[in-house]
Parts: structure tokens; C-alpha cells; sequence
């Protein structure tokens, strides 16, 4: 294997955390047409790139949701800058994105890449199972915690979330993936529903009895400072949203007017018809 070539990226801040692509693994399912990959620290990463079908935008979303998860200890799947060469993508036929009427190469340069939990190589990794395993799932309690999250970010995809363990283990981890469509996708709006970012199945709400109950999760986020906000967005480089900053600008200031509104938008998820939080008792 030839040993990748790395490009000069004078835009992007040497500390950020970049590591390059190394080979191609296989195509991911879903809209964006993510690749698998194994990157310079012998890692799999989930790789999204800039000229993916849905919009160069969904890799910002991806890591500054991903980024401000981790800040109040959410288990979200590790996210790094993943630079892919020219050269590796002209050596490897697979790294190609399928529009409606042609196939293209991957765009070269930099791209979001959201770490496989796992080795392929030593575990397991699925995003469903039966209700009656769930019982061996450690932490699932946090999909509370995701929720407040989701309903923040303004997520209009379904929550999406992975369980994986070790191959000589029972019970499973969980781990958050795809925040794309958080802040509406390519968009940058906040469309607030009862159903954007929630869960398909209301058996992960279970432990939700009340405000007490989401407490914990609700009041990092709520009083994550505006300074911290501004910090993680910095770090992402711009041109995943076109070096747009006035539409940067007000995008991370609607986000911290809207620490104010999490409540409300859980409690419009709370008193709909699907009725999530079976065991909910008011205080």
C-alpha cells in the first residue's frame, strides 16, 4: 500500500483534531453516501464528504452537535477532520458519491469523520434490537439526554443511535451517530415538531418519570456558556458552509436563544398523541 501524500491546508488551525485517510473499506447505507475508512492513527472513521447528495452543510452540523454532545457527556460517536487525497481517491474506483443521472469521485480534501465505535475487525455493531435486549444495554438513560440535545439543535431527522460490544462480551454500549439534519440540514432554520429528533420506539423513554428525571441532563446544556458555544463552532473549517460567516454568526446566536426553549419542546413531545413517557408523574 502506497503510504498517503499529505496536502498543505493553511486555512484550517494546526491544533484541530485532523488525521489523513489511509483505505477504503466499504460504502455506508443512508442519504449522504458515507464511506468507511481506515485513517493515519489506525482508526475506522465514517466518512461524510463535502459533495454528498443531502449538503456540504450537514458536515458542520455533524461535528458542531457532535462536539457540543461530548460537552455534556453524552456517548456520541468520536468526530475528527478526516483529510482524503487526491491520490487516494484516484487509486480507489469506490470512493464515489451517485447523484440521479451520473456517478462522481469523492470531493478530495477535508471531511467529517465519525469513528466506528468498534473495530470491524473484534466487534459487533448494530442500530437495532429487540425490545427484550435492551435490558443489556449499559446507559439508556441517556436518550433523555439526547433528547433535550436533538430538541435544542432544532434535529429534524429521526435520533439515530448504534449498540455495540466486544466479541466476548454480553451486553452492548451505546453510542449516538448522525447529527446531519440537526439545524434542519443544508438549511440552518429551527422547524420545531413534537417528532423532530426523537427515537422510533418509546421503550428507551422508560426511565422518564419526570422533570426530575431530566434534570441532569437539561441543566448542562441550558447553562453551557455562549463563549463555549462560540469556541466549538470555530473549530470547524469554513468551508463546509462556504465560509458564509454572517450565516455562521446568526445560526450559533439563534442556538443560544434557544437554550431558553428546551423545556417547552420536550413538553410538546411529551403531550402528544404518541404518549413517550408512559411512567411520566407530574411534580
Amino acid at each position: 500500500m502506497n503510504s498517503p501524500v499529505r496536502q498543505s491546508c493553511p486555512s484550517v488551525p494546526t491544533w484541530l483534531n485532523t488525521v489523513i485517510a489511509v483505505q477504503h473499506i466499504r460504502k455506508m447505507r443512508g442519504g449522504a453516501q458515507s464511506h468507511l475508512m481506515r485513517c493515519s492513527n489506525d482508526r475506522f472513521y465514517v466518512v461524510k464528504f463535502r459533495n454528498n447528495p443531502q449538503h456540504p452543510r450537514v458536515l458542520f452540523n455533524e461535528m458542531f452537535a457532535s462536539k457540543l454532545a461530548q460537552r455534556v457527556g453524552l456517548p456520541v460517536a468520536g468526530s475528527v477532520i478526516v483529510e482524503v487525497t487526491r491520490q487516494l481517491i484516484e487509486r480507489t474506483p469506490e470512493l464515489n458519491i451517485q447523484l440521479v443521472d451520473c456517478t462522481v469521485a469523492c470531493q478530495a480534501g477535508l471531511q467529517f469523520g465519525s469513528e466506528y465505535v468498534v473495530n470491524p475487525l473484534t466487534g459487533q455493531c448494530i442500530d437495532y434490537l429487540p425490545v427484550e435486549m435492551l435490558k443489556r444495554v449499559w446507559g439508556l438513560s441517556s436518550f433523555g439526554l439526547i433528547l433535550a440535545l436533538d430538541k435544542w439543535t432544532g434535529n429534524t431527522d429521526a435520533r439515530q443511535a448504534i449498540f455495540w460490544r466486544t466479541k466476548n462480551r454480553r451486553t452492548y454500549n451505546l453510542a449516538f451517530i448522525d447529527q446531519g439534519y440537526c439545524f434542519n440540514g443544508g438549511d440552518w432554520t429551527f422547524t420545531d415538531t413534537p417528532f423532530g429528533g426523537v427515537y422510533g420506539r418509546n421503550e428507551v423513554y422508560a426511565h422518564v418519570r419526570g422533570w426530575d428525571s431530566l434534570l441532569m441532563g437539561l441543566a448542562p446544556i441550558e447553562n453551557l456558556h455562549s463563549e463555549t458555544i462560540w469556541s466549538v463552532a470555530k473549530q470547524i473549517p469554513p468551508e463546509w458552509y462556504d465560509s458564509d460567516f454572517a450565516a455562521l454568526g446568526k445560526l450559533v446566536e439563534t442556538l443560544i436563544e434557544r437554550q431558553t426553549r428546551i423545556r417547552p419542546l420536550i413538553d410538546a413531545f411529551r403531550k402528544s398523541h404518541r404518549n413517550p413517557f408512559p411512567n411520566w408523574r407530574e411534580e
